[in-house]
């Protein structure tokens, strides 16, 4: 250990040395925004503590110095903001649609350049490219999908239904794996042994996460790839990319060019198959780290939204009621919803719109500013810094919003809404950076709910107070999420 240290430091002075114009110019700006107290060339995260705890550390941080605090990691500079205005001033402008260092880090070995990590012309044409895939009228012919996966889970839920509770993280992360690959990749892979394998090693991945955020120094690739830690973690990505690889090997198999060459609103992958094999604006690899990006992000954030919001409802038994009588009376009690039936669910969305207040898939953001930045308290945050913008520190503070940690649905009535920061909820981000795939969430949330809660009540076993929350990029509870549920009658 000593000698990492020794290592560590020296690299660091070396690092200093060569960039001090650069590292001066970039102090003389930073040092006038607030912030905890930090060691030399060893920064403000100085006390090793697992994620869970470093989390609340941040939180806390926030709390302290709102709306705007620094924080150094080793001697690098990090900028958090959790104020609307300043927020704006970020996510409005391209010039700062560049992803920061911490994004890069820790997945760009996973997702390469794919569409959560590239900037620039490649990222504006995967951007157009790959939107078509998730146009209403791709997305309604998902519902029944989404309908027949949302049953099996409940099958799954009815097997453990007599048990003190369920930790239901395991099997929403596997609901929502299945969903994606029947809709947008076109392969059902319920009774596929290869699933359950990609579901585990997501499972590694996550912990390899963990690991380097709770030992900050392995945040630097040099001395990441020189440590122990470091084979683990490339076997790991080894097997992520073989997965995906075997998906698209089984999915070219299946494709009709001939059948599909007139359709350009086609699901994600055959989409990327059509354009490879006619304009050729999309290669092997490219189609392989867009896919890593996609079945990465979509079932996993998806999953851990569902996860989130059957324990808010479980803790609020009028709101979960209200949820199953607007369910009743628009869709009934047996019928699978259709696409305009889900749209109708308006009392639902309004508590998927505040679970997402309460728990954002994504709680930080990441971006390199394009230019200098002045905020709106008068701060100057240089060009090419790392700014965090807090997502999760937004969402719950009481300077937005009234009674920030009460489950309150009705904070979204159009009526509460008109005069709210345009910039004060961002559970999809904003700007031109947004998730492509915000509304096949919404709707797969919807059908997740809708059968679940025709066949269940949820009772409490956790709650908000307990359940502690790490960021692995996405929000996730430290330690599972526990619900009672007891069969209708």
């Amino acid at each position: 250990m000593m000698v990492i240290f020794i290592i560590i430091l020296l690299l660091l002075v070396y690092f200093l040395l060569k960039q001090r114009k650069q590292y001066n110019e970039v102090w003389k700006y930073i040092h006038e925004i607030p912030g905890p107290p930090a060691v030399p060339l060893i920064g403000t995260n100085y006390k090793l503590m697992p994620s869970e705890l470093i989390f609340a550390r941040e939180r806390e941080r926030m709390r302290q110095f709102y709306p705007i605090y620094k924080s150094w990691v080793l001697i690098f500079p990090f900028v958090h903001l959790a104020g609307p205005d300043d927020v704006e001033l970020i996510l409005n402008k391209s010039i700062h649609n560049t992803k920061g260092i911490s994004h890069r880090i820790m997945l760009e070995d996973w997702l390469k350049t794919g569409l959560v990590i590239s900037s620039g012309p490649k990222w504006h044409k995967r951007r157009k490219m790959l939107t078509p895939a998730f146009h209403f009228n791709v997305l309604r012919n998902f519902v029944e999908v989404f309908y027949k996966e949302s049953e099996a889970l409940v099958e799954s839920f009815r097997k453990h239904c007599g048990e003190p509770y369920i930790d239901v993280e395991k099997y929403v992360n596997q609901y929502s794996l299945y969903a994606f690959s029947g809709t947008s990749l076109g392969m059902p892979l319920r009774e596929n042994p290869k699933s359950k394998g990609y579901l585990r090693t997501l499972q590694q991945y996550k912990w390899h996460l963990s690991y380097r955020i709770e030992h900050p120094w392995l945040l630097i690739p040099f001395i990441f790839k020189r440590s122990s830690a470091y084979n683990g973690f490339m076997k790991t990505i080894k097997k992520l990319h073989e997965f995906s690889e075997y998906i698209i090997d089984e999915r070219t198999k299946m494709f009709n060019y001939n059948e599909h060459h007139a359709n350009t609103k086609l699901p994600l992958l055959d989409l990327m198959l059509h354009i490879k094999q006619t304009s050729g604006d999309i290669d092997d690899e490219g189609i392989k780290e867009e896919l890593d990006t996609f079945i990465g992000a979509a079932h996993d954030t998806t999953a851990m939204s569902i996860c989130f919001t059957l324990m808010l409802l479980a803790n609020n038994q009028t709101i979960q009621n209200e949820i199953y009588q607007e369910i009743e009376s628009i869709i009934g009690d047996s019928k699978p919803p259709s696409y305009n039936d889900l749209a109708e669910l308006k009392y639902m969305e309004r508590c998927i719109k505040e679970s997402l207040r309460l728990y954002p898939t994504v709680p930080v953001m990441n971006r390199i500013l394009g230019e200098q930045v002045v905020t709106k308290s008068g701060y100057t945050i240089p060009k090419g810094c790392n700014v965090l913008i807090n997502i999760y520190d937004m969402h719950r503070s009481c300077q937005l919003w009234e009674n920030p940690e009460k489950f309150d649905p009705d904070r979204f009535l159009p009526e509460n809404t008109v005069n709210r920061h345009p910039f004060a909820y961002l559970p999809f981000s904003a700007g031109g950076r947004n998730c492509i795939g915000q509304k096949y969430a919404i709707l797969e949330l919807k059908t997740a709910l809708c059968v679940i809660l025709r066949n269940f009540i949820l009772e409490p076993v956790d709650t908000p107070q307990n359940v502690m929350c790490k960021n692995q990029v996405t929000l996730r509870p430290a330690n599972g999420i526990k619900v009672k549920f007891v069969p209708r009658v």
